[in-house]
């Protein structure tokens, strides 16, 4: 099985107060979500849950990230997330306080057989 990847899409997060980094993850791939329509799952007659789903978040505090809540989000195929070093963290230090930005990278892939899909000419 040769898993090719179909779609990247990236987004960014924030938790303003909470210095919460699982809140400003979520939010990061929520926001990746909401840029990306995969319609060649319709188009072609795959099912959406063939897909395999590679979460990558980019934050502070790798390690306060829960990847459970993160996996939860993503409503189809096989997920697995990692957390790693990146994002940014903003400190107020008038205010005791850190904002959290956070990236998030989803990577779908699909096994899509030699010589099953043929691109052709474009009518456009």
């Amino acid at each position: 099985m040769v898993m090719q990847r179909i779609i990247l899409e990236m987004g960014t997060g924030n938790d303003l107060y909470g210095e919460d980094y699982t809140k400003a993850a979520v939010r990061a791939v929520q926001d990746a979500l909401h840029h990306s329509s995969i319609t060649l799952f319709r188009s072609l007659g795959i099912d959406h849950d063939s897909m395999h789903v590679e979460v990558t978040i980019g934050v502070q505090k790798p390690d306060e990230v829960d990847k459970t809540v993160i996996q939860q989000q993503i409503p189809f195929g096989t997920v697995t997330v990692k957390a790693v070093m990146g994002g940014l963290n903003i400190v107020d230090t008038e205010n005791d306080s850190i904002t959290v930005i956070a990236s998030s990278a989803i990577a779908a892939r699909l096994d899509i057989p030699a010589g099953k899909y043929v691109a052709g000419e474009s009518s456009v």
